[in-house]
């Protein structure tokens, strides 16, 4: 989940379990065939939606023959479902706008299902750019370990960056959609990234105060991360320590 950092570190220390990683590895398949499909074709090198997928597939675990067979069904090789992009909006409780990027062979069964979620935690599932104008989309690069963040800062400008910002101990990187590949093909021989990808960055946040609706939140928020079809939700909001430390107890 983007749009809240705490608790995305939060969960990314989590043990994921067996059930989970194979959630992960069903979104990741399906990323792949879709890039291959879109780009319309399955070299690493000339299709770079193919190549951050595969990247990213690495280092959720995916085996290589996982990785091999969705391009090959991407490529129609073999037999599979045809997935198409959709996005969902909405509002969460304590009114923080919600987006959900999906992949899906069922427009009906993923939209009742995302719209029940909704329901299930007083949340209103919207219409098309009812939320889209809280975010901006933006190429987002995280890195780790960065000895020099001047020199980083120097090296992301010269390549077409728009900014760099800290997170903890993490250096971000950010860049128009169209200079993401560019920024992306300049550092990462340089750097270590932990991701990179285009997110949906918030304008503005929501404080979350109440831990009643903070709980209601993350449990929607969870719901939709958990579903097959969805390969990632952005939220803007932001939550105190202690409501996070009281949701942890």
């Amino acid at each position: 989940m983007a749009g809240h950092s705490k608790w995305a570190q939060i969960k990314r220390k989590k043990a994921k379990t067996d059930d989970a990683r194979g959630k992960v590895f069903t979104k990741m398949a399906r990323e792949i065939m879709v890039a291959v499909r879109e780009g319309r074709s399955s070299d690493l090198n000339g299709n770079f939606r193919l190549r951050q997928a595969v990247t990213r597939a690495k280092a959720s675990g995916l085996p290589s023959d996982n990785i091999e067979r969705a391009i090959q069904k991407g490529m129609g090789a073999l037999t599979g479902d045809k997935f198409e992009s959709i996005q969902y909006e909405g509002y969460g409780p304590g009114g923080v706008a919600v987006m959900i990027d999906a992949l899906t062979d069922n427009r009906n069964r993923t939209a009742g299902d995302i719209r029940s979620y909704f329901n299930k935690c007083n949340g209103n599932l919207g219409e098309t750019g009812s939320v889209n104008w809280m975010f901006s989309k933006k190429g987002l690069l995280r890195i780790n370990e960065v000895e020099d963040p001047d020199n980083l800062m120097m090296e992301a400008l010269e390549a077409g960056a728009e900014d760099l910002r800290e997170d903890g101990e993490t250096q971000e990187v950010l860049t128009t959609p169209e200079d993401f590949e560019t920024v992306v093909t300049a550092l990462q021989d340089k750097y270590q990234l932990e991701s990179s990808e285009v997110s949906y960055l918030p304008i503005n946040t929501v404080n979350v105060s109440d831990t009643d609706v903070a709980k209601k939140l993350l449990k929607l928020l969870d719901l939709l991360e958990e579903h097959d079809d969805v390969q990632a939700v952005y939220a803007n909001f932001e939550m105190d320590d202690a409501v996070l430390a009281a949701l942890e107890a």
